[in-house]
């Protein structure tokens, strides 16, 4: 749930500012929010970028080979650049490391996004779906600890992981190489607060400054 962990007080707070029809639709962002992403203190979980499923994971993957696992297409690492340089305009301030799971299109995606920044592999953010229950559970809620956790600084922190992860988390499966805001409120939880798919950027120059 995009609520998740708030006490009964403050979800009947957002539940008079949000509705709860609208809690898994994805929404634009403001130019309000747009602007705050450059005072920092918010989690951005960017969705690997478009995949070539004609080579599916193998089972089991093995992490430190890619040839087992399902690839970035030629084209989603286009997209991705091209993601990169709408990115680099608007020039919100990400912390080091970006956090990455241990499967290579989301590192690749990584190194497309933010060549000069280090990767720290976040075993716990792996992808869940292809896991049992039992499996998926403490993978999901360490998901929901890397929303939750507060920034410090005047930075934004970054994950690049896997859509069926927020799927589990939060019954929201955003398409590949979309970045999801979030802003993390410690104990009480996270609060999604808009998404970003690939075809929406150009419509967003404008904001950038």
């Amino acid at each position: 749930m995009p609520y998740s962990r708030l006490p009964l007080a403050c979800l009947l707070c957002l539940a008079s500012v949000f509705a709860w029809a609208d809690e898994h639709v994805a929404v634009e962002p403001s130019a309000e929010l747009l602007a705050s992403l450059h005072q920092g203190g918010y989690v951005f979980y960017m969705r690997h970028g478009p995949t070539d499923t004609s080579h599916p994971d193998r089972v089991p993957v093995d992490f430190d080979d890619c040839a087992t696992q399902r690839p970035l297409s030629d084209e989603g690492r286009e997209l991705m650049a091209t993601v990169a340089e709408h990115m680099a305009r608007h020039a919100w301030p990400i912390e080091d490391p970006v956090l990455v799971t241990p499967f290579c299109r989301t590192q690749e995606t990584a190194r497309i996004l933010f060549p000069n920044k280090p990767q720290q592999i976040d075993e716990l953010l792996r992808y869940t779906a292809a896991m049992t229950d039992d499996e998926k559970r403490p993978v999901i809620e360490h998901t929901g600890k890397a929303l939750s956790l507060p920034v410090e600084g005047s930075a934004n922190r970054m994950i690049v992981a896997h859509g069926p992860n927020l799927a589990d988390l939060m019954d929201y499966f955003p398409a590949e190489g979309t970045l999801v805001i979030f802003s993390p409120l410690g104990e009480a939880g996270y609060l999604y607060r808009a998404s970003i798919p690939p075809e929406l950027w150009p419509s967003l120059a404008s904001q950038a400054p």
